[in-house]
């Protein structure tokens, strides 16, 4: 890895990480405090009843709901909104790192200097992981925040809710593992950003149609967001699998680009 080159991406990258970081507090706040203000009292209105199961089934994304604290603090981590904040530095950067920048033409002004294609990609594969655990320590951080000022923080659980932060971690990490080996496989930054977007669309809906329609349930498994269940790790019943799999998977991914990225003939771009 070279600090340098670690030091010049974080500068270039620091206000779209702030940007990110900003949102997603924003949004974690916001979950607790839609709980904390209507959950509660709507979960005590309609309880037991057919409503009831109707309200759970159109709010419920991945385990969660507004009706729990544990609820809305999983669906601060795994709705599509936080999803799409976090892709803009779990895939965008990664997408950038190499395929933009071959791209443009400047990835052999940088190979040009006493500095691997390894070094480069372990460079690429830090950064992803500074921004993508700087992006989920915002989300802990609003989460946190929205519950102590709306009374409900003595209902949490910072164990099992640093669990979610740590697995959250892992699964946008993964992604981010996964676009960069489709970076280090492309000359432009399409076919790339396609190939992660339309993965990254596609296991989201699997996960999503795999928990609400029977005939779906077993696609689930081939899904990446089948691995991370944050209403089940608030709950306690987390599986350590889960955790493994992800690892793997990134593992994998990051096996893959070190193989591949230093046989990548960079011809002059088109």
């Amino acid at each position: 890895m070279s600090a340098v080159l670690l030091q010049r991406t974080l500068g270039a990258w620091r206000w779209r990480l702030l940007a990110v970081a900003a949102g997603l507090a924003t949004w974690g706040f916001l979950l607790p405090v839609v709980y904390a203000t209507f959950g509660a009292e709507i979960r005590r209105l309609v309880q037991g009843g057919y409503l009831s199961e109707l309200l759970e089934s159109l709010t419920a994304i991945g385990g969660g709901s507004v009706f729990t604290l544990d609820g809305s603090i999983a669906l601060s981590f795994i709705h599509p909104i936080p999803i799409a904040m976090v892709a803009v530095l779990a895939i965008g950067y990664p997408i950038a790192a190499l395929a933009g920048e071959r791209q443009r033409g400047t990835l052999e002004v940088l190979l040009a200097r006493p500095i691997s294609r390894r070094r480069v990609y372990a460079t690429a594969l830090a950064a992803t992981c500074l921004f993508v655990v700087g992006a989920m320590a915002a989300s802990l951080v609003g989460v946190v925040a929205g519950a102590t000022l709306f009374d409900v923080a003595d209902e949490l659980r910072m164990d099992r809710l640093l669990a979610v932060w740590a697995n959250a971690a892992l699964l946008f990490t993964t992604l981010g593992a996964l676009a960069l080996a489709a970076s280090a496989s492309f000359d432009r930054v399409a076919p790339a950003l396609g190939l992660v977007l339309g993965f990254l669309i596609v296991s989201y809906a699997v996960e999503l149609l795999g928990a609400l329609w029977p005939d779906m349930a077993a696609w689930r498994p081939w899904s990446v967001f089948h691995y991370f269940q944050p209403a089940e790790i608030m709950a306690g019943d987390a599986s350590p699998a889960d955790a493994a799999i992800l690892a793997g998977i990134a593992a994998a991914a990051v096996g893959y680009a070190l193989w591949i990225f230093p046989r990548r003939d960079l011809a002059a771009p088109s």
